[in-house]
């Protein structure tokens, strides 16, 4: 029967309704969920009649031959038009399924939308079903009524058709219960708050077209990170989770006990140990890209567990890994089609110069007077003082210069900028540097007035390095739970003999972060949340 005898309604000029409220029978014993809401309950009592009635709530026999995109690309034109006249019907029977986000019941003829599932290239498309007595019978379209709520997946097989009004529709001959939802959707039309969003990600998902497109921006800069090291001929490896010694960064650990040998362990606070030790081995260029756990705080900057990229290579400096990581940005900025960032601050040009600056001179223009190297320990203290840097009376002369370029110049670098020199006691792992070993050949990043990178010239010389985790390990032992432990199983590695090396660390948080201007917990699809208190 042609569609426009049947077309009472267009959705998009009807509210959205959500059946919950149709009757249902009791619901079977043994089915009680406790502490349900009313509309879960009535959902609950809907699958059990379904099944009671010899129905299947949860089938395990539906495919689909199309998906939403693929009907959608058959009938578009290169000019983005439908092919279709409104009001024109097809014989191609197709196939389909997804959520359904919008159902509207009218006598004879019902519409509802389905929600598809979103990809790389696939945002989560929607489309049309039209549900008519007159194709799919009246027991088909009062079970459709009875059974269907705002949630469920349903799998609806009949003719592409386009509406009186234009829209593109599946006109059903047969639908089936995919999935029953026993919760409900939360409103489309309102907006869900930062806490709702990050706590049911998933529900964040299915109505919010942003948090979908997030998961697919971080996938693309991701594989952009991939594609630039593989071309560069590096090879991606794994290493341990699990580490019987910490080390690689200063930080606080997560302690744990393995069973099987009965010993303490830790959760990896950095890649860089077993990086190097591939080095030795003789991988040439190396990088790994996974999970860090860090037992410190949290923040719209900083999650317990996060993502980090590690990449060495041999024959290389801390100014030959600048340029790797430049090209891995620019590479995730190609695949995310931005290069200039809008910022509260102005916008981030990616596209022009990146800076060096060197943490004593930049220091010392941002206060007006000249701190070096040999600048008393007691004069830093009454800079930061008078500038309201908190520092800790145990802090030597290089960690409150670390201090203050972090509370005073480092929020000012908005464009890409490699602060360099800094003192020995920021970077344990990195090489000595070659005008004055007080310094290290290192780097990081700031772009935004956020360190999105480290990189640095590594230690390669055995002895220094035992000599520094040595330092280390008594920092440790007298109480400080960011310094590292001795580990003497890299220490023989490295006195194996390893090439020099420049290495890196990106945050992949952080640098997705600055391609959508988001805080972190947007960032990580699941970040880890303190527990809602009931």
């Amino acid at each position: 029967m042609p569609v426009s005898q049947h077309r009472n309604v267009d959705p998009q000029s009807a509210p959205s309704q959500d059946p919950a409220a149709s009757p249902a029978k009791p619901q079977a014993p043994g089915d009680q969920t406790p502490d349900v809401s009313e509309q879960m309950q009535v959902r609950l009592d809907k699958r059990s009649r379904i099944l009671a009635e010899g129905g299947q709530a949860y089938p395990v026999d539906l495919t689909r031959d199309h998906t939403v995109p693929q009907i959608k690309a058959a009938y578009t034109g290169p000019d983005g038009e439908l092919t279709l006249e409104p009001g024109e019907e097809t014989d191609e029977v197709v196939t389909v399924g997804g959520r359904v986000v919008f159902v509207r019941n009218t006598g004879r003829l019902c519409f509802a939308t389905i929600q598809d599932g979103f990809t790389e290239t696939s945002n989560g498309e929607r489309l049309q079903m039209m549900l008519s007595k007159a194709e799919i019978g009246e027991d088909g379209l009062k079970a459709w009524k009875a059974d269907v709520d705002l949630g469920d997946f349903v799998w609806v097989q009949g003719r592409v058709v386009r509406s009186r009004r234009g829209e593109l529709s599946v006109m059903a001959s047969q639908w089936r219960m995919a999935a029953k939802a026993l919760r409900p959707l939360p409103n489309l039309h309102t907006e869900l708050s930062e806490e709702s969003r990050v706590r049911r990600r998933y529900a964040d998902l299915v109505v919010r077209q942003e948090s979908r497109s997030m998961v697919r921006t971080r996938a693309a800069i991701t594989t952009a990170i991939r594609t630039s090291l593989h071309d560069d001929g590096f090879l991606e490896v794994e290493t341990p989770t699990l580490q019987l010694v910490h080390g690689g960064a200063a930080a606080r650990p997560f302690n744990t006990h393995l069973n099987a040998f009965d010993i303490d362990m830790s959760l990896r606070i950095a890649l860089e140990l077993y990086l190097k030790r591939a080095m030795v081995g003789g991988i040439d260029r190396v990088y790994e890209m996974g999970r860090v756990f860090r037992n410190e705080g949290i923040d719209s900057s900083h999650s317990a567990e996060f993502s980090m990229l590690e990449a060495y290579m041999s024959w290389g400096n801390q100014f030959t890994i600048a340029e790797v990581i430049k090209k891995i940005i620019l590479t995730a900025a190609d695949a995310v089609g931005i290069h200039q960032i809008e910022t509260a601050d102005g916008v981030i040009d990616l596209d022009g110069e990146w800076t060096w600056v060197k943490v004593y001179p930049g220091l010392s223009q941002a206060l007006g007077e000249e701190v070096t190297l040999d600048t008393p320990v007691e004069r830093l203290r009454e800079i930061a003082a008078a500038h309201d840097v908190a520092v800790d009376p145990g802090f030597e002369a290089g960690k409150i210069v670390m201090e203050l370029f972090g509370a005073l110049v480092e929020p000012t670098l908005l464009q890409p900028t490699f602060v360099c020199d800094y003192p020995a006691i920021a970077q344990p792992l990195a090489r000595p540097h070659r005008d004055d070993p007080r310094m290290v050949e290192a780097w990081d990043l700031i772009i935004g007035g956020m360190e999105r990178g480290t990189g640095f010239s590594e230690l390669v010389d055995p002895v220094i390095q035992r000599k520094v985790l040595t330092e280390q390990s008594l920092a440790a032992a007298a109480g400080d739970p960011e310094a590292m432990q001795l580990d003497e199983d890299f220490l023989e590695a490295l006195e194996f003999g390893c090439p020099p090396m420049g290495g890196l660390g990106l945050g992949v948080d952080r640098l997705v972060m600055l391609f959508t201007n988001a805080g972190i917990r947007e960032t990580i699809l699941f970040p880890l949340l303190k527990p809602e208190q009931h």
